[in-house]
């Protein structure tokens, strides 16, 4: 018991590809964003995990911290695994479609059956300035740039709170985890994750430098510097969530590059726990509750019973769940449920989005991903006599050597 508690090992050799928690961790982290939705959606109420944190973080923020170290430690595998161009191919194949299908059918199917239950009647529907074909336009390229579709949803808790019409208010994370791919991208072309790993090394230790900063000033700097936006004049960044999610990506990029010199045991994890609790308690998550945070997801990917390695194994429902959520809780809302108890409210919430995340899967995601082999096929020089291999003896080893057998 004592030498597992204290054993050695390193990432490198306890974290194995095919045999980890992500997948289960993943559809928890999603799990939580849910969770988190349900208060101010439903209820018109925050989020109870800010005053279990002291006002630090809520439970849809620890899903979406979990969401971004996980993303920062496999898509740095992949970053070291393909050059350029393929990785930037797997990363759209993976985000892309699942994401084009959910604003279709936010569009045309859901915002339709909003506008039945509110209006009784399409009237003005179609036609709105901010219509449901102005929605997929605007938001084609993962920036979301448009969260209402024609006026709709204004009948709703959430609304009654902000003053807002919101379809599907996760999808904003997308773009800082896009932005993140090409970062990785940017670096790998560059060389740095791997002959100058230290150069990531201080990018994170740049964004711990502000999480350190934040926390001397609070509260009277809410964020990086008090800003929130927009970045480099673009409205839908926000200097607040760059900074912070970007340096939460990196830390998991760190448990990738240094894999080799990082112990996970149970004695870390152990430490791990009572420094995140503390933090929670006395101040400081984002300075060393982040950090400890993304060990113990790495050290739960590896520690987890086995059982639950297999969830999300073959079948990934955690991106669908995620990004279908929303919608089915401001629909079940605008229906009355959560009058029903907020047990009744969550539970019918989680079965409405397996609803929606089980066919992304099945249907787009994993199709989608049947592409990620696919090169655009070279054209070919006609073949002349002497190459054909029934005219010239040496015509096989030739086709050998050119296809580099």
């Amino acid at each position: 018991m004592l030498r597992r508690i204290w054993a050695r090992r390193t990432l490198a050799e306890a974290f194995s590809s095919r045999e980890n928690s992500f997948g289960f961790l993943r559809l928890l982290f999603a799990f939580l964003v849910l969770l988190s939705h349900t208060f101010p959606l439903g209820y018109a109420r925050d989020d109870p995990g800010a005053g279990i944190t002291n006002g630090q973080t809520e439970l849809g923020e620890i899903g979406i911290i979990g969401f971004f170290v996980i993303s920062g430690f496999l898509i740095t595998r992949s970053g070291l695994r393909f050059g350029l161009g393929r990785f930037l191919w797997h990363r759209a194949l993976r985000i892309l479609p699942g994401f084009w299908v959910c604003l279709v059918v936010t569009a045309f199917v859901l915002a339709p059956l909003v506008a039945l239950l509110e209006r009784g009647n399409l009237g003005g529907f179609w036609s709105h300035p901010d219509g449901p074909a102005q929605y997929v336009a605007k938001n084609l390229f993962v920036a979301m740039q448009q969260y209402g579709i024609s006026d709709l949803l204004l009948d709703t808790p959430y609304a009654h709170r902000t003053g807002d019409s919101v379809f599907d208010g996760s999808l904003w994370s997308l773009m800082y985890e896009v932005g993140c791919y090409f970062m990785v991208g940017a670096l790998a072309l560059a060389g740095v994750l791997r002959r100058a790993k230290f150069v990531v090394l201080i990018m994170a230790a740049a964004g711990f430098g502000i999480m350190i900063y934040d926390l001397v000033q609070a509260p009277r700097v809410p964020g990086p510097q008090g800003i929130h936006g927009p970045v480099l004049g673009f409205n839908g960044l926000d200097r607040y969530s760059l900074i912070y999610l970007t340096y939460l990506f990196l830390l998991g990029a760190l448990f990738e590059l240094y894999k080799n010199r990082i112990v996970m045991n149970d004695a870390g994890a152990l430490v791990a726990v009572v420094v995140l609790l503390g933090t929670i308690q006395f101040g400081g998550v984002a300075v060393l509750g982040y950090p400890a945070f993304a060990y113990l997801i790495l050290w739960l990917a590896i520690r987890l019973p086995r059982w639950l390695r297999g969830i999300g194994r073959k079948q990934d429902y955690s991106y669908g769940f995620y990004i279908y959520a929303f919608p089915v809780q401001q629909l079940l809302a605008l229906l009355g449920v959560p009058d029903r108890g907020m047990l009744a409210y969550i539970a019918l919430s989680t079965v409405g989005t397996f609803a929606l995340a089980v066919p992304s899967w099945h249907l787009v995601e994993r199709p989608a991903m049947g592409f990620k082999d696919w090169t655009p096929r070279r054209r070919r020089p006609e073949r002349t006599p002497a190459a054909d291999p029934a005219a010239d003896p040496a015509g096989p080893h030739r086709e050998l050597a050119k296809d580099g057998a």
